[in-house]
């Protein structure tokens, strides 16, 4: 028996597998059926009683030396085949002909757009983009009859639920939550059934905003899109409001801001003017404050919506809006990334 262990000490010292055959030749020589390690125990079964204290432990620890050298040779072998797969690439090449992708015009003037407000303090909420009649229009101050539907060409889904004509549903779901003070901004894709053409499309991207607390004015909306357009186009820009019409703000305005491109001089983009229209804005209409279930009595709000691809068209001076949508790499491979 101590021969035989010795022998099994001497297999288990001097072979040293390198690959897999000899690994085999390894398990075959000491672990398998017939390898010395089952005749060791073969021959433990036949000895007296009075010795089995004696060898019993020494066989047992060749035995888990043998399984554990085996197991760690098998996952150097399996690492090293791994790391040795040839991927038909070669490593030493340089890079340089490696181009860097491209991000989308629309998303770069998103994300820009949203710091600005993140860094101002609002927060950006989502939600969905088919919406029922209540979130899209009844809410925001539409009754079944208004006139002002008909501003909206919508395309309806069935009775109760459409495409959403503007991120303002975002607006009333915030506002039902009923958590105050609201100030958010509501960035998304929004759908009209408009005809294709240079200057409008059928779906287009939105960022619309809500700030509504006690005592909140007209002067509060005016410095906050003021911070925005110099943020934005430059701290020499300045800003208009001209009186106009929003069912769900009152009073309402339409903000340009002085053409970046001229200085305000007047060029073919502001169409001498010296004024670029960006955004629509306005006080929340009480009535729209009370279909929330938030008192008007108590709180107040203003509200603004610009739209991203007349941003991105005056930022890039993009002539035609239907660019943005035809996945065009010559037009994309512009906008590189910088990571």
């Amino acid at each position: 028996m101590e021969s035989l262990i010795k022998k099994v000490e001497e297999s288990l010292k001097n072979m040293s597998p390198k690959n897999a055959e000899e690994l085999e030749a390894f398990r075959l020589h000491l672990l398998s059926r017939k390898g010395l390690i089952s005749e060791l125990f073969d021959k433990f079964r036949e000895i007296p009683g009075e010795e089995k204290k004696k060898f019993g432990a020494p066989i047992n620890q060749l035995k888990k030396a043998a399984e554990e050298r085996f197991r760690l040779v098998k996952e150097e072998l399996e690492a090293s085949q791994e790391q040795n797969i040839d991927l038909g690439i070669d490593a030493s090449l340089p890079l340089n002909n490696l181009k860097a992708g491209s991000r989308h015009p629309l998303k770069l003037v998103l994300e820009e757009m949203q710091d600005i407000f993140i860094r101002a303090g609002f927060v950006v909420e989502d939600g969905p983009e088919i919406e029922d009649d209540w979130h899209n229009f009844s809410a925001l101050n539409f009754p079944p009859d208004h006139p002002a539907r008909d501003m909206q060409d919508t395309f309806f889904i069935n009775e109760e639920f459409a495409l959403r004509t503007h991120t303002s549903s975002i607006q009333v779901r915030v506002m039902e939550r009923g958590e105050l003070p609201i100030r958010i901004i509501a960035p998304g894709r929004v759908y009209r059934n408009e005809a294709v053409s240079a200057r409008a499309n059928c779906f287009f991207h939105q960022v619309e905003g809500l700030y509504i607390d006690k005592g909140v004015s007209m002067a509060d909306m005016k410095q906050m899109l003021l911070y925005f357009a110099q943020e934005f186009f430059g701290k020499d820009a300045t800003i208009r409001l001209r009186p106009s019409y929003f069912p769900f703000t009152e009073p309402s305005a339409e903000m340009d801001v002085s053409c970046f491109l001229c200085s305000g001089k007047g060029c073919n983009v502001c169409k001498y003017t010296g004024w670029l229209e960006i955004m629509g804005c306005g006080m929340v209409d009480p009535a729209v404050l009370e279909s929330c279930g938030l008192d008007p009595e108590v709180y107040s709000g203003y509200a603004f919506g610009i739209g991203v691809e007349r941003i991105a068209m005056l930022k890039y001076d993009v002539k035609d809006l239907r660019t943005f949508f035809e996945n065009d790499i010559r037009f994309l491979s512009q906008f590189r990334s910088k990571g």
